[in-house]
């Protein structure tokens, strides 16, 4: 009985633990961070400021407290887009 339980307990915490935020892979050029994710978009995450920028947007690979991540990561991250500079 005791066995059953534990096998029980480990079920839910390792499916629990899913719902945590989405692991973030930074990357410093660009093209790296596109082959990471060849079917999303990828944006320029400020750390500091806790926002992404677009490619369209004037600050997008501008400054040195950022990187280059895919778009998912950064929203599953709980990150911020940022509406400066949209066209």
């Amino acid at each position: 009985m005791r066995i059953g339980f534990a096998l029980t307990f480990l079920i839910v915490a390792s499916s629990s633990a899913r719902l945590a935020a989405v692991p973030l892979t930074p990357f410093r050029y660009e093209a790296q961070a596109q082959r990471h994710c060849p079917t999303d978009k990828v944006v320029w995450l400020d750390f500091r400021k806790g926002i992404y920028y677009s490619k369209q947007q004037k600050r997008y690979g501008q400054g040195f407290n950022g990187s280059f991540v895919c778009r998912s990561e950064a929203r599953g991250s709980r990150y911020r887009r940022s509406l400066l500079g949209l066209r």
